[in-house]
């Protein structure tokens, strides 16, 4: 079964990168949504394992997603690479 991985960043070039290198890892599934708002409506209807926030998500949006599922990991993920990418999920899962 894959590790299910939300992205939620605001910043749409970005956002189709970080989406494209969790799916590069054929263990992981990614789904990325440019909002807040969308973030919430998917994790009120699917499970995930892990929510990365990228650019454009503030504390109080975190605050906000983690209220509605508070028992998902959540990674603030703001650049630095695929490398850098990969051992952030890597390390929520362990």
């Amino acid at each position: 079964m894959k590790t299910e991985i939300l992205a939620v960043c605001s910043h749409p070039e970005i956002l189709q990168t970080i989406v494209r290198l969790i799916n590069n890892n054929p263990q992981w599934n990614g789904t990325g949504v440019l909002s807040e708002e969308e973030a919430t409506s998917l994790l009120s209807d699917r499970s995930y394992d892990v929510v990365l926030l990228g650019a454009g998500m503030d504390e109080g949006s975190e605050r906000r997603l983690i209220a509605v599922s508070p028992d998902i990991r959540f990674i603030q993920h703001y650049g630095g690479g695929s490398g850098l990418l990969s051992a952030e999920i890597y390390e929520s899962l362990t």
